[in-house]
């Protein structure tokens, strides 16, 4: 039986241009949907570092960590 291995995350999270783009277009929109996500390549390391959160609805929505490190870039 395969036992589930913890994810690694590095000791400091660097975000891709793409990653940033989408946390930028989170900001500012109410959220996304699922095929509207693939279109933006929504990064699943976006969710694994909490930067992005998934609704009961099914919608993405930038978390409070996100914002921040939005406005830490253009800062």
């Amino acid at each position: 039986m395969a036992t589930a291995q913890p994810t690694y995350h590095a000791p400091v999270y660097e975000p891709t241009v793409d990653e940033l783009e989408t946390l930028k277009q989170l900001e500012i929109s109410p959220g996304m949907d699922l095929p509207e996500a693939l279109r933006h390549h929504l990064s699943g390391r976006l969710l694994e570092w909490g930067l992005v959160q998934k609704t009961p609805s099914g919608q993405f929505v930038i978390a409070d960590s996100g914002r921040k490190l939005v406005q830490h870039q253009e800062g």
